[in-house]
């Protein structure tokens, strides 16, 4: 084991296992997300999942033998919502052709990775602005969640109101609510997941959860695998996404990367992160791979600190993390029961599932508190996109609100010099997107 430096590290075969199996319980409520969100823009339930586990797989691997770092990956929450629900449901793209938008997301992402440009680029958008992108998609994922829960409804009068709370399914969202509040409270390890398992258990003598066994053969990957549309993701009217896509991938991987790292005291003593880059070519390759197999951007993820904090240091507890990611392809009739969710008439909830974007939702808002709110120019532009991602049920709509306002109120306010000339380029970019809004 001379390869992932143990001693170096003062760890240990086992304590990195731990690490490692630790961390995917954390995050394995992806492999139920994942298939469940994209397939409402019409992709396969089960080749999504197989996607999820591969390309998870391969970035993780990834991540443990080229950068030795015990940090995972996997489709990122937030760029699946933007994937889905903004770029195949709101623009009215299809998933072939999203599937190349990613793919194209993916190879910029390894280009300006090699060159070193990705760190110059994410330097230039005010701190203000990506604690209020986190934020938004936070209240973003909350509210998909009530409606996926039937809590809240559409209304003819008031667009949204109060949802019929004397049914099955809403009963048992709160059920799991409080189960999955109840568990993160706690700090059990795995909240989430088990969260969402107890809550299946519920609702199978419920008659919501319909329960068809654990295990079987994997599902087939055919559906999806190789399926992407490049030639046709080639279009100017794409560019908004592409930088989307670009945006919300790298504020995920830095901020997890350092903060990951930090808790682990694997940076230097300048604070910078060694291996920086293999790092993050180990999402930019994940989401090229993603794209290929079928499923949105792969990012680092913030779970990987529960590994951490069992002691988990190097690349080795990445080895173990993957080999759990590869076991779960065994388990397709346990994910499409939790995952599938609860047909009523012409209309689908997932009760189960729901209670875990809520917490998730609630636990990105946090970010509001690093917002300089008494700096106008810095409070207004975060605030539109604060409540521009969930009011106009698009997360590219809801940044260009906050990307265009921002060098305006700062020439308003006579402080043009805290602009970046690169945050003017995005502005116009920004701007033509909204302008060209209504033909998606």
């Amino acid at each position: 084991m001379n390869f992932f430096k143990l001693k170096e590290h003062n760890t240990s075969v086992k304590t990195e296992a731990i690490g490692g199996v630790t961390t995917f319980m954390t995050m394995a409520y992806i492999i139920f997300f994942q298939p469940m969100i994209l397939s409402q823009a019409g992709m396969d339930f089960g080749a999504v999942m197989m996607a999820t586990i591969i390309s998870s797989v391969i970035a993780i691997l990834i991540m443990g033998l080229y950068a030795n770092y015990p940090i995972a990956l996997a489709p990122g929450m937030g760029e699946n919502f933007f994937f889905a629900f903004t770029i195949i449901i709101g623009m009215g793209v299809v998933w072939e052709k999203a599937l190349g938008i990613v793919f194209i997301s993916g190879i910029l992402f390894v280009i300006l990775t090699l060159f070193k440009v990705r760190e110059s680029i994410v330097n230039t958008v005010p701190e203000s602005l990506k604690k209020s992108i986190a934020a938004g998609i936070g209240i973003f994922i909350t509210f998909i969640g009530l409606q996926w829960a039937g809590v809240i409804e559409d209304s003819p009068g008031t667009l949204v109101t109060l949802g019929s709370l004397n049914t099955n399914y809403t009963l048992l969202f709160f059920i799991g609510l409080i189960i999955i509040f109840f568990l993160y409270a706690r700090k059990i390890k795995g909240a989430i997941l088990w969260g969402i398992l107890i809550t299946a258990i519920v609702g199978i003598p419920m008659g919501i959860v319909k329960f068809g066994g654990i295990v079987s053969k994997p599902p087939s990957l055919a559906p999806t695998f190789f399926k992407l549309d490049i030639l046709g993701a080639f279009h100017w009217e794409y560019i908004v996404p592409i930088l989307v896509l670009f945006l919300l991938d790298f504020f995920d991987t830095v901020g997890t990367l350092i903060g990951v790292s930090s808790h682990a005291n694997l940076l230097d003593e300048k604070g910078n992160l060694p291996r920086a880059g293999r790092a993050l070519m180990a999402d930019a390759i994940g989401t090229v791979a993603g794209s290929l197999f079928g499923t949105s951007t792969v990012t680092s993820y913030i779970e990987s600190a529960t590994g951490v904090s069992e002691g988990g240091r190097t690349g080795l507890s990445n080895i173990f993390t993957s080999a759990c990611f590869l076991l779960a392809i065994f388990f397709y009739p346990l994910v499409k029961a939790i995952g599938g969710g609860y047909q009523v008439g012409n209309s689908t909830f997932y009760p189960v599932t729901a209670p875990a974007l809520v917490l998730v939702g609630a636990l990105m808002i946090k970010s509001v508190a690093n917002i300089k709110w008494d700096d106008v120019t810095e409070a207004i532009p975060a605030f539109l996109v604060l409540i521009g991602i969930p009011l106009t049920y698009n997360i590219s709509h809801g940044m260009a609100l906050g990307f265009v306002s921002y060098p305006i109120m700062k020439l308003f306010s006579g402080r043009v010099k805290e602009v970046h000339p690169i945050m003017w380029v995005l502005a116009v970019v920004f701007a033509g997107s909204l302008v060209l809004s209504t033909r998606y």
